[in-house]
């Protein structure tokens, strides 16, 4: 059985890059050693881990790599630093749309 892990790397110009692999180890290493210089983190090192979490299935964790790359960087920050009462605040929707935000009948 494999296990699959979506990480999220900080890289020197403060961004981030989140990606996703079976062998978290081996796939930190190819950022840090630039093995692919076409590669988003090849001119962004040094690079450090900032998360990680560890999936038994192969199509959750490409969900969640999907779901983090859509997110705002406030959002990548709370989950990199645990604050998830704040990730979920950062997640509601504030749009003046928003049934929250409709006058009541």
């Amino acid at each position: 059985m494999y296990l699959y892990y979506v990480y999220i790397l900080q890289c020197f110009d403060d961004s981030y890059y989140t990606g996703i692999t079976n062998n978290l180890n081996r796939r930190i290493s190819e950022h840090k050693n630039g093995l692919d210089s076409k590669c988003y983190t090849f001119k962004r090192r040094p690079l450090e881990l900032k998360f990680s979490q560890e999936f038994n299935d192969v199509l959750q964790a490409i969900y969640f790599e999907k779901q983090i790359k859509g997110w705002t960087r406030a959002k990548k920050q709370a989950l990199i630093n645990g604050d998830f009462d704040w990730l979920q605040v950062l997640a509601e929707c504030r749009n003046a749309t928003h049934y929250k935000y409709k006058p009541d009948k």
